[in-house]
């Protein structure tokens, strides 16, 4: 009986991880002005049996992190040895701004919107050339963590682009409370990736600088239930607990004027046409302006800062044509994810 052939070492970076192992690897980026180096670290999960090569990415903006802690409870999630295809962990893309507690890189660019890349450009070019070659190039699917910018939150919301039909069915799998279809950004990650053939979900949830509970499970679940889709062989995944709210069309309300603006809505709550989502008045409360939505639909994400200028985005809305049970399947997903087993309490900050 001829014996079963060994699964090929994973590549990367020069390093060669043997199946049914795991490795860390530094992929070097540049050096600082003080002559320390700084990488991108990558966790390599690669099974024993063949399958997909799917990469999860965090903080591609360096104040965006909670991809870091979503990753940290995936990898206690996921054993190598039990694992069909390849994952690989990215939870610090952009480290010059996470230590810096920054979106951006040194340069002032914004690395989400400098793919592919050079590896003759600019530092941000070139970390995302970086990137593009040693990750989505080699990679089969992808999810892309995100969180609002800062002073504003997300409901966990997950963003594909149109006519893509197997990215539509694996957002519905990943079970966030919303699933927004929006166009590739020039220069995006999602971008690129969708010119290597690469399929990418990006997930957004809660705010900068912050952990976002309800972001983080939903984000793992999501995860896992992707893999096991993709029969990556991980546990078992319950299915979701509603379908998630889809849309395919957004608006920013805005200031009318500068002043105090008071939310009457958190983000997840539902509104209808010109209903009053909040209020804007003067220090001294003399006058109040109605801040009101045109259109029905749901707040995905809204501003934390209560003092405002004429202009600034105020809430974030997601248009539910036919609204239904849009906001009972809300609320039973996010029931489900805290209701859910699987995390420990102590898990819990």
């Amino acid at each position: 009986m001829a014996k079963a052939q060994q699964r090929p070492d994973f590549e990367l970076a020069g390093h060669r991880i043997a199946a049914g192992t795991s490795a860390t690897i530094d992929i070097p980026v540049s050096r600082l002005s003080t002559n320390t180096e700084i990488s991108m670290r990558v966790r390599v999960l690669h099974g024993r049996k063949p399958g997909p090569v799917i990469f999860v990415s965090g903080s591609v903006h360096g104040d965006e992190i909670i991809g870091v802690e979503i990753v940290r409870r995936l990898l206690k999630s996921v054993s190598v040895k039990r694992l069909a295809g390849t994952l690989l962990c990215i939870p610090i893309v952009n480290s010059y701004g996470f230590i810096a507690h920054q979106r951006y890189l040194p340069d002032r660019r914004d690395l989400n919107r400098c793919f592919p890349g050079s590896p003759r450009g600019s530092l941000a070019s070139q970390l995302a050339h970086t990137f593009t070659q040693e990750i989505i190039a080699r990679s089969d699917f992808g999810v892309d963590l995100h969180s609002a910018a800062l002073h504003r939150t997300n409901l966990p919301q997950i963003r594909i682009s149109e006519g893509r039909p197997r990215a539509e069915l694996l957002a519905q799998l990943f079970g966030a409370p919303a699933v927004i279809v929006s166009p590739l950004r020039d220069g995006s990650l999602r971008q690129t990736a969708a010119a290597y053939d690469c399929e990418v979900l990006l997930l957004e949830a809660g705010e900068a600088l912050r952990f976002d509970e309800l972001g983080i499970r939903i984000g793992v679940k999501g995860i896992l239930r992707v893999m096991a889709d993709l029969q990556m062989g991980v546990p078992y995944q319950k299915e979701t607990a509603a379908r998630s709210i889809q849309s395919r069309r957004t608006l920013w309300l805005r200031a009318p004027e500068g002043g105090i603006f008071r939310a009457a809505k958190r983000t997840g709550a539902f509104a209808v046409s010109e209903e009053i989502v909040g209020q804007i008045s003067d220090p001294f409360g003399d006058e109040d302006i109605a801040v009101r939505t045109p259109i029905p639909g749901i707040i995905i994400g809204m501003s934390n800062l209560p003092v405002v200028n004429q202009g600034d985005a105020l809430i974030h809305i997601a248009e539910v044509e036919v609204p239904g049970t849009a906001l009972h399947r809300l609320n039973a997903i996010e029931d489900a994810a805290f209701a859910d087993p699987l995390f420990d309490e102590d898990e819990i900050v």
